[in-house]
C-alpha cells in the first residue's frame, strides 16, 4: 500500500487531521491519498476515559467506528499497531492481527509513503515506582472498561461484607485523577439508589499527589476551588505525599500505608518506550524532538499531539492537552493541503492556551478561559464550567461528524440517558 500521507494514531488529533484532509480533498482524492492507522477499531475522546471507567459512560454507545468515520470523511482507514519505521524508504510495518484464539487474521503489512505523521499519544509514567502491576492504569478504552468491570464486582463485594466499605486510592491528582475521583462519587450515589439499606456501602476515595497542590499544571484559583469540592464530597486528599511501593491493597507512601482495594495510577505522562528504537530523535519522555514545524529529526516525518516535544516560547514544551492536538491538526492538514498543490506554508504552529476547564461531578466544575471575555484570564465555575466542559466533547465531535450529525448524536445520547440511566451497570 502506498499513501501520499500517512497517519499512525487515531486520538483526537490524528482523527481531526485525516479528517480535514479527506473532506477537503473529497471523496475522488482523500481516500486514495490519506491513510488512517490505528491498533483499535474505533475512537473514544481520550479525556472522557475516566467517565467510561465510572460507568457514567458507555463506550459502546460513546465510541465511532473508524471505518464509518473514514467513509464520510473520505480517507482509508487500516487497522493495525506500529512495530517497525524505515525513514530511508519511507515505509512502515504493522504488526499481524490475531483473533481470539491467536490465530492470524491479518498479516503483517508495510505501508509506504511521501509523508508520515505520528500521533501515537501517551501513556502513564511510573517513574520506576515498585509494584506498579498492582494499579490499574487509564491510557486507553481497554484500561477503562476493565476498571469499570471491576469496580463492579468490588461494589457487589462491599455490599455484602461486614465491613459494607470500599476504598479506592488515587495516585496523581492532575485533570485525570481529580475528575475520577468525582465522577466514581456520583456513579457510587446512583448505585446506591438502586440497593436497598442493608446492601448500601461506604466508598471511601484517597487522592494522593506529590505536589504541593492538586492539579499543579493549571491557575492556583481551579485548584483550590476544585479542592474546596473535593474535600466536600469527602474525599481523602493528600498532597505533597510521595508514593514509595505499591502492594496488593496497599499504597505505601511517605505520609504511611493507605489500605486500598483498588489501586488507580493517574501520575504523569510518558510515551512509550518504542518510540526511542523508530530511528528519530526523542526526549526522556520518549516523546519526538519536533520543530516549530512540528517536523522530526527525519525531513516528511511529522509528530503531533502526547507524543510531540514541540517548543512553546523560550523554555517551556506544548503542554499534552486535547486542545493542543486539535490546533497542531488544523496547523498540519493546512501545511499538507498546500504541498499537495504544490504551494508552500512558512509560519510555524504557535500554539494558543485558550484555558483548561476540570469536571466536578454533578453538574459543577472549575475553569479558567484565556482571552477575550474578562481580560486575560476569566475564571468561571459551577454549572456554566460544566456546560463549557461538555461543549469541548461536542466541538471534537463536530470536527470528526459535522454540525448535524453532532447535535443529532447528542440528542440520541440524551433520550438513551432519560431511558436507561447514566451509570452503566453491566
Amino acid at each position: 500500500m502506498h499513501f501520499d500521507i500517512v497517519i499512525v494514531g487515531g486520538g483526537a488529533g490524528g482523527l481531526e487531521l485525516a479528517a480535514r484532509l479527506g473532506r477537503q480533498l473529497g471523496s475522488g482524492q482523500g481516500r486514495e491519498r490519506v491513510l488512517l492507522i490505528d491498533k483499535f477499531p474505533f475512537h473514544i475522546w481520550k479525556p472522557t476515559l475516566h467517565e467510561v471507567a465510572a460507568g457514567t459512560l458507555d463506550a459502546h454507545q460513546e465510541g465511532l467506528s473508524y471505518t464509518v468515520l473514514a467513509r464520510r470523511n473520505h480517507f482509508s482507514f487500516t487497522m493495525g499497531e506500529l512495530c517497525a519505521l524505515d525513514t530511508q524508504r519511507k515505509t512502515v510495518t504493522l504488526e499481524a492481527i490475531h483473533g481470539a484464539q491467536d490465530e492470524e487474521i491479518v498479516p503483517s503489512r508495510t505501508v509506504s509513503f511521501k509523508r508520515l505523521v505520528l500521533a501515537l499519544g501517551s501513556g502513564s509514567n511510573s517513574f520506576g515506582t515498585p509494584g506498579i502491576e498492582h494499579a490499574y492504569l487509564l491510557e486507553n478504552v481497554r484500561d477503562a472498561q476493565r476498571f469499570h468491570s471491576d469496580w463492579l464486582s468490588a461494589s457487589a463485594r462491599a455490599s455484602f461484607s461486614n465491613e459494607r466499605s470500599l476504598s479506592i486510592a488515587i495516585v496523581g491528582a492532575g485533570a485525570t485523577g481529580v475528575e475520577l475521583s468525582a465522577e466514581l462519587l456520583e456513579a457510587h450515589a446512583v448505585l446506591l439508589d438502586s440497593l436497598g439499606s442493608a446492601q448500601r456501602f461506604r466508598l471511601d476515595i484517597s487522592l494522593v499527589e506529590g505536589g504541593d497542590r492538586i492539579l499543579g499544571g493549571l491557575p492556583p484559583r481551579i485548584s483550590e476551588q476544585a479542592m474546596l469540592a473535593l474535600r466536600r464530597k469527602q474525599v481523602n486528599v493528600l498532597t505533597g505525599t510521595r508514593v514509595q511501593e505499591l502492594r496488593k491493597g496497599v499504597l505505601v507512601t511517605s505520609a504511611g500505608e493507605i489500605h486500598a482495594d483498588m489501586i488507580v495510577w493517574a501520575a504523569g505522562i510518558k510515551a512509550a518506550d518504542s518510540n526511542a528504537r523508530l530511528g528519530l530523535e526523542t526526549n526522556r519522555l520518549n516523546q519526538f524532538v519536533v520543530d516549530t514545524h512540528l517536523r522530526t529529526s527525519v525531513p516528511e516525518i511529522y509528530a503531533m499531539g502526547d507524543c510531540a516535544a514541540c517548543p512553546w516560547g523560550e523554555d517551556k514544551l506544548v503542554p499534552a492537552r486535547a486542545q493542543a492536538a486539535h490546533q497542531q491538526a488544523a496547523y498540519l492538514a493546512k501545511v499538507f493541503l498546500a504541498m499537495l498543490r504544490e504551494s508552500d506554508v512558512r509560519e510555524p504552529f504557535v500554539y494558543q492556551d485558550l484555558g483548561s476547564l476540570v469536571s466536578l461531578g454533578d453538574n459543577k466544575g472549575v475553569g479558567n478561559l484565556m482571552g477575550g471575555l474578562a481580560g486575560k484570564n476569566f475564571f468561571v465555575e459551577g454549572l456554566m464550567a460544566k456546560w463549557m466542559y461538555m461543549s469541548l466533547h461536542l466541538m471534537h465531535h463536530r470536527a470528526i461528524l459535522g454540525l448535524g450529525k453532532t447535535v443529532l448524536l447528542a440528542l440520541a445520547r440524551l433520550l438513551q440517558q432519560r431511558v436507561s440511566g447514566r451509570l452503566k451497570l453491566h
